[in-house]
């Protein structure tokens, strides 16, 4: 039977978006509704959430990189193709992959998390919003989290294009998840109190849709007000990643040898001619 590239490649998306939010949003969950102590002892803090989300990007991508590249991530995408020689032809068709896999992860934490949400949030208020998508935190304005959303996407695609361009001397293909994870662990350390680093549209607005269908009204308002957030961690992430990969391109892989005259090896994470 032959496989039919695209449609592997789309399922590699959405499964390994899907494995990310199934644990990225399931850690945020247990910390919101454990109010930082959990169930049963189980605590939960910020570096719960920080090395759960790392973790969760390592797993999927381990779930996509040989179909895919495991993208995971439409500003990555989006700098892949600008910068990397990805098919324009499929941004679209892979951002709306990591999207449905990031909504129907969602979706199965709203409803594993129901009876614990409702618990201290009956409403389905802003007070637990939080589980689901990304908003600044008090005092922070809609223009320093939107700078923040560059900053951390740039960071992030400067860094994997830097761990998986081979000329640059990168980890092996076997380790590219792993150090991709730790860079979005460090990222959350670093830069997670400002907006809490979605640093990915298809990550942000996947589960806020699935809040928003499932009771959360005033999901696409920001936690802090009434203003109008849903666009922030889509737009900036996609600029910040254009801006990491361009900084790259022109600032690092511009002086590097020639990948062709380097000896083969497995395509590192993020090939994406695979």
């Amino acid at each position: 039977m032959k496989h039919k590239p695209l449609v592997g490649e789309l399922s590699a998306e959405f499964f390994g978006t899907m494995i990310l939010i199934l644990f990225g949003v399931g850690v945020v969950a247990q910390v919101v509704t454990g109010g930082g102590t959990g169930a049963e002892g189980v605590s939960g803090d910020w570096n719960s959430i920080a090395w759960a989300w790392g973790l969760a990007v390592t797993l999927g991508v381990y779930v996509a990189a040989r179909l895919s590249g495991a993208h995971l991530n439409p500003a990555v995408t989006v700098a892949l193709a600008a910068f990397k020689g990805f098919e324009w032809r499929k941004v679209a068709p892979y951002s709306l992959a990591q999207l449905a896999g990031a909504f129907v992860a969602a979706l199965i934490v709203r409803v594993t998390y129901a009876d614990q949400i409702a618990k201290i949030d009956p409403g389905h208020t802003k007070a637990t919003q939080g589980i689901f998508s990304t908003s600044p935190a008090e005092g922070v304005t809609v223009a320093t989290a939107f700078l923040d959303q560059i900053v951390g996407t740039a960071i992030l695609v400067f860094v994997i294009f830097a761990l998986t361009t081979a000329a640059n001397n990168g980890p092996l293909a076997n380790l590219g998840p792993v150090t991709v994870g730790l860079t979005v662990v460090a990222i959350g350390l670093a830069f997670g109190s400002n907006a809490g680093y979605a640093i990915n549209p298809a990550r942000d607005l996947g589960p806020r849709l699935a809040s928003w269908i499932t009771g959360y009204g005033d999901a696409f308002y920001s936690a802090n007000g009434d203003q109008l957030y849903f666009w922030v961690p889509i737009v900036a992430p996609v600029i910040g990643g254009l801006i990491g990969g361009a900084l790259f391109k022109y600032a690092i892989e511009a002086f590097l040898p020639d990948e062709d005259a380097l000896p083969k090896a497995d395509a590192p994470v993020g090939d994406t001619n695979t």
